[in-house]
């Protein structure tokens, strides 16, 4: 006699700090792009959020009387993922403040990570946002032969002065983690190729943005490289625990991302909405999960008996 469960059926050796170790790897190109293209501060601004988010989660679980888990890594990534979000002008203090939105509201008052609703960086970015957009928006002027300008200027994103080879190689002014898009396609890729995300995401995501774009009679490519499309796409809407499961799911979670980015870009009063398409589908996710459920083969549902009645 057969026993029907549910999947997965399968065992594998990829743990949750291995995940997390080459989600970090994947990371370093767009860091490492930021750093050649916005200075030393980058290096900073991203070792003081890796700290800072470390710290909190260690003390939250210390005060939540529970297991400590900084070892998994996943406030390590949680970190790097704010910087990356954030100005490299950005005071300190507003930094900290991030990781504690993200670490201790988002995630750990939910109970930890696999519990939390929405991504812990999404949030912390969204609340300084709110909190201190002229900080959050304020950004070092690049020139198109990557000299770093003391001045700050709109992003090219807003500007829409750059060049394709500029925005590919991250001669651009932006946040940390968006400037170099080569960089980004780089870490998104080994991450499709260790089989760590589904690229059914952010392939879906970007293409919406694309053919909306282009839709609109605006370039599709240009609108792909600048801004934080990239980012999102690759590194935070394939978040496992605050998106879809099913790869039908993770199609609609793209596509809603890329819809919603697209109508914030054009009639919103933010030049990105990456972010804020990214919060809101992780709030529908569990519908979205519902929804594209598959039926275990085998599997007979019985009927309740109020509807007999």
């Amino acid at each position: 006699m057969f026993k029907v469960t549910a999947s997965p059926h399968i065992t594998d050796n990829m743990t949750t700090q291995k995940i997390m170790l080459c989600v970090i790897i994947s990371l370093l190109p767009a860091l490492i792009g930021g750093f050649i293209t916005l200075g030393l501060r980058v290096l900073t601004v991203t070792l003081i959020c890796v700290v800072f988010s470390v710290l909190f989660e260690y003390l939250m679980r210390i005060i939540m009387k529970r297991q400590n888990t900084i070892s998994d890594l996943s406030a390590v990534v949680t970190g790097m993922l704010l910087a990356m979000n954030l100005p490299v002008t950005i005071p300190i203090w507003q930094a900290i403040t991030g990781c504690f939105v993200a670490i201790v509201i988002a995630k750990q008052l939910f109970g930890g990570l696999g519990q939390n609703f929405v991504n812990p960086a999404i949030l912390g970015r969204i609340v300084l946002m709110l909190s201190f957009t002229a900080d959050m928006t304020t950004w070092i002027k690049v020139k198109h032969s990557g000299y770093v300008d003391a001045l700050t200027g709109a992003t090219p994103l807003v500007s829409k002065d750059a060049s394709y080879i500029d925005l590919f190689l991250g001669n651009t002014g932006g946040c940390i983690g968006e400037v170099c898009a080569l960089g980004i396609i780089i870490g998104g890729f080994f991450l499709i190729f260790m089989k760590i995300i589904s690229p059914v995401t952010p392939f879906a995501f970007i293409g919406a943005v694309a053919v909306l774009e282009f839709i609109a009679g605006n370039d599709p490519l240009y609108h792909t490289l600048a801004g934080g499309l990239l980012l999102g796409a690759f590194f935070m809407a394939t978040d496992y625990v605050t998106t879809p499961i099913t790869s039908k799911g993770k199609l609609i979670f793209g596509v809603g991302c890329g819809i919603i980015t697209f109508v914030i870009r054009e009639f919103g009063g933010y030049p990105e909405g990456v972010s804020f398409a990214i919060l809101f589908m992780n709030i529908v996710t569990p519908y979205i999960d519902n929804f594209t459920a598959v039926k275990p083969l085998g599997a007979v549902y019985i009927k309740d008996e109020k509807e007999d009645n």
